[in-house]
């Protein structure tokens, strides 16, 4: 039986049911656009993409979509020319929902009905209408709800396995509300006018004039927590996003994504370190009563961070001392990176695997550590590093290889809020790593001549491709080193402090990780956020430490 797909709630299923149609949601998030960039414009959003990708691929041959935005328009237009499909038709609404709006609605659905009814062979079906009506009830217990621009069917299942509480998708066509109308005689264009008021009544989306309506979404007393999710190019929910940040007082994660499964990696980090601050009794220590009782080990604890650059390892006493640490580069593989890494330490430590209570894992390969009894995200496991070198921190600022984070914790090293930048290496250790062999310098040097500064130069782009453009072009104009590291270290420490000041950072400031040691970084930040970053000799194993630390507590 064929499909009819859509991606509106303001989409009138109902009728297209009534005239013997089997209609689905259109919200799969493809590997790549390789058919999409080749008809439709690079600025055009992600899932205006995914939609022209699924067409292009023949997963749908039937296709009815309302105006929602330019991306919409402009994919409608190219499917005209490319889609080849059995069933195309555009429903043409205003963003508005008067009287105007609602004879305007009423005059679509009797166009679509009469072209849905030709392509189908069939007439309208009262039965088939009235029972194709399925209000959704509210929730009535805890959960979390999914707001903003719609999320593909793959992303959502990620944030469905990494949250502890039920997870509702309230985003675009998944809050859809139309009741079905009462008994009663009606000719066909009589029901069509009603029926145009229950598709423009229901809760708005940011495509209308009005969207006060939207309030029920989030003022619930059982939402316990949001997840904001946004597409790259759309810009109608980013308004929404700035007043509940002001406004909620659930916790609140902001995701964007580009609609292909491609990022759900980055985001999966994301989400799980927003599951472990709203019910760590759940997610972190999950199973630990379990294994305290299985134990064999002899009182020491081991955590280890896997980084794209490099895996590190801490192994406490049952004191909480450090008996080694350990820090070797991971690698191609992040298991053999920290199997070696380990073995290292446990050789440090002139102890053997046996010796060991639990293992904890965290960092971007935690999840490929065999060794780990348990894994828990280098967000949670970096603000209990740093809380236990020193409890009165209250933002962690924590540059990696391939990642920049900024931890925001409570009286009790709770995380609060946090912010990540891993879309691109702009403001990482690998930003930094390779500005050093454009220099031909070393970390070592390039940090130590990055203090030796005169001229104030500026490097415009944080784009690493661009900005090492930059930098050769300063070297061909016999700009000193040292003023161009400077210029690079400003580029870093301004980056850093956006995510601070999104992040709503207090004092006290520590900053961890590997850049934690390049003088001329840590200065710039120093001076931007006019506060000084508390720097500890722990600060490159601090993630593996926390992660020791959670491992004592299994």
């Amino acid at each position: 039986m064929s499909v009819t797909h859509y991606i509106c709630k303001y989409t009138p299923v109902e009728l297209l049911e009534a005239y013997g149609g089997s209609c689905a949601i259109l919200n799969h998030m493809p590997e790549n656009f390789d058919r999409s960039d080749q008809v439709s414009h690079p600025n055009l959003c992600g899932f205006g993409k995914s939609l022209l990708e699924a067409c292009m691929a023949g997963q749908v041959k039937e296709l009815v979509l309302v105006n929602c935005c330019d991306s919409i328009r402009s994919a409608y237009d190219v499917l005209l020319e490319y889609g080849n499909l059995d069933f195309l038709f555009m429903l043409d609404m205003l963003h508005t929902t008067g009287e105007c709006s609602r004879e305007r609605t009423k005059r679509e659905l009797l166009r679509l009905a009469m072209a849905y009814g030709a392509y189908k062979g069939t007439d309208f079906d009262p039965e088939k209408f009235q029972a194709a009506f399925q209000p959704q009830a509210r929730p009535s217990e805890p959960y979390l709800s999914v707001l903003g621009a719609r999320v593909g069917d793959e992303l959502f299942s990620l944030m469905e396995e990494s949250s502890p509480l039920p997870v509702r998708n309230d985003t675009c066509v998944h809050n859809r509300s139309v009741v079905g109308p009462e008994p009663g005689e009606r000719s066909f264009e009589e029901l069509m006018d009603w029926y145009a008021g229950a598709l423009l009544g229901q809760i708005p989306c940011m495509r209308m004039t009005d969207v006060t309506g939207r309030k029920q979404l989030y003022n619930d007393p059982y939402l316990r927590g949001v997840i904001y999710h946004t597409v790259k190019f759309c810009d109608y929910y980013g308004f929404e996003y700035s007043e509940l940040r002001r406004k909620l007082t659930v916790p609140l994660l902001k995701l964007e994504s580009d609609y292909t499964i491609q990022s759900n990696g980055q985001l999966r980090t994301r989400l799980e370190a927003f599951a472990e601050s709203i019910a760590p009794e759940q997610t972190i220590q999950k199973g630990s009563e379990s294994m305290r009782k299985a134990s064999t080990g002899k009182g020491f604890y081991a955590g280890i961070d896997s980084g794209s650059t490099s895996t590190d390892v801490v192994i406490l006493d049952k004191d909480r001392n450090i008996v080694a640490q350990v820090v070797l580069p991971t690698g191609a593989g992040a298991a053999i990176g920290a199997d070696r890494a380990l073995a290292e330490a446990l050789e440090q430590a002139h102890l053997r695997l046996s010796d060991l209570n639990a293992t904890v894992a965290t960092g971007y390969g935690r999840s490929a550590i065999e060794r780990g009894d348990q894994s828990i995200t280098e967000i949670t496991c970096h603000a209990k590093g740093a809380f236990f070198l020193d409890p009165q921190v209250r933002t962690i600022i924590d540059i990696g290889g391939q990642d920049s984070k900024v931890i925001r914790i409570d009286e009790t090293g709770s995380v609060v809020n946090f912010v990540m930048n891993d879309k691109c290496a702009a403001g990482t250790g690998r930003f930094l790593e390779l500005m050093a062999r454009t220099l031909e310098l070393s970390l070592d040097e390039m940090s130590e001549k990055g203090l030796k500064w005169r001229e104030d130069i500026t490097i415009s782009s944080m784009c690493t491709v661009f900005a090492e453009s930059e930098v050769v072009s300063l070297v061909a104009e016999n700009k000193r080193t040292a003023d161009i590291i400077h210029g690079l270290n400003r580029a870093v420490a301004a980056k850093t402090a956006a995510l601070c000041r999104r992040v709503g950072g207090q004092e006290r400031y520590m900053m961890t990780g590997g850049v934690s040691k390049n003088q001329g970084v840590v200065k710039e930040i120093e001076k931007l956020l006019g506060v000084e970053l508390k720097i500890s000799e722990k600060a490159q194993v601090n993630g593996a430490l926390g992660a020791a630390l959670f491992a004592m507590e299994m």
